[in-house]
């Protein structure tokens, strides 16, 4: 399977949506009274007043999930393969996307972290390219707003803000306006939603929404471990890929090298930012899909002995079948 995903055969496309369906059987298969869908944070809800919670029916609910997940894998692979990230262009980044898209339930459901992901995606995109211009001021502003929308729809999305000064200082040379234009294009966003607040008189609301900002981040996290053993896999293909990255890191030209670095801090800041909503999802960890699947797809794409590297992904995708039944 890995060998016909490490070409790009149009019939691809073909094989990436049933697989999409595939391992979505599970879901399907269970019955489902209702599944809600919060399109926005409540303190957007006064800028786009849209009521979605209920607009779905389960099945309707997960049917749309999945469509989302396939045009993002879609974009996601293009977005690798345009920036050369592996050693030849090819379908394995969506593969490994819709995989990771997979891996629990509420992964496959609408929500809010799911939608964030069409814009972290953009956001990658445009992080790439940040070493290839001579003038990023409008880039970074850019970025600077996608994060500002994409914290309407998701709070914790706001930590993506760290990744703009993180970018910066791997693909850009010192400029303070380069540093200033991402907050400015953050800002402009709330500005407007400070406008709304204010013509409402109820500015005193607008406050409140920074109040997790002050949330400590816990010591203590209480985990069902065997919720989680279908990421056993997951770490196995990981480290290899680490080994991997590691023995070709000094080969690699060094713009890749920046962008391994730049989506492991993303995969961490977008992982630890759960601790900005209380009330958080399993379907948060949505948002460390994209980076994570590019490492998975660097060991497929690099792997040599092809006994080995098809059957540890079948061995993967079982498990994942596996536990979703269980």
């Amino acid at each position: 399977m890995i060998n016909q995903f490490r070409k790009l055969n149009p019939i691809n496309l073909v094989f990436l949506l049933a697989y999409t369906f595939f391992l979505r059987i599970a879901i399907f298969h269970e019955t489902h009274d209702k599944l809600n869908f919060d399109f926005l944070e409540p303190f957007a809800r006064l800028l786009i007043n849209i009521d979605l919670d209920n607009a779905f029916t389960p099945y309707t609910n997960i049917f749309i999930a999945a469509l989302l997940v396939y045009v993002q894998a879609l974009t996601f692979n293009r977005v690798v393969n345009n920036h050369n990230l592996l050693a030849k262009p090819s379908f394995l980044p969506g593969l490994m996307f819709i995989t990771g898209t997979s891996l629990f339930m509420p992964f496959m459901i609408l929500s809010p972290a799911l939608l964030c992901n069409f814009l972290l995606i953009w956001i990658i995109d445009k992080f790439l390219k940040l070493g290839k211009s001579a003038n990023s001021i409008t880039t970074v502003f850019d970025i600077g707003m996608i994060i500002g929308v994409g914290t309407l729809i998701y709070f914790p999305f706001m930590t993506m803000l760290l990744m703009i000064f993180l970018a910066l200082l791997l693909f850009r040379s010192f400029n303070w306006r380069e540093w200033v234009a991402g907050l400015i294009g953050f800002i402009t966003v709330f500005f407007f939603l400070a406008v709304f607040y204010y013509w409402n008189d109820n500015l005193s609301s607008f406050y409140q929404i920074w109040k997790p900002l002050g949330n400590k981040f816990p010591s203590v996290f209480k985990i069902n471990y065997n919720d989680y053993l279908v990421l056993i896999p997951v770490t196995v293909i990981i480290i290899l890929a680490s080994l991997q990255l590691r023995e070709n890191f000094f080969r690699s030209f060094i713009s890749t090298r920046k962008s391994f670095q730049l989506l492991f801090f993303m995969f961490i800041v977008s992982a630890a930012s759960f601790y900005l909503k209380p009330d958080f999802r399993t379907w948060h960890f949505l948002l460390c899909v994209p980076p994570g699947s590019v490492l998975l797809a660097y060991y497929f794409s690099n792997a040599k002995k092809r006994w080995f590297y098809e059957t540890l992904f079948v061995l993967f995708v079982l498990s994942i079948q596996y536990f979703l039944f269980v």
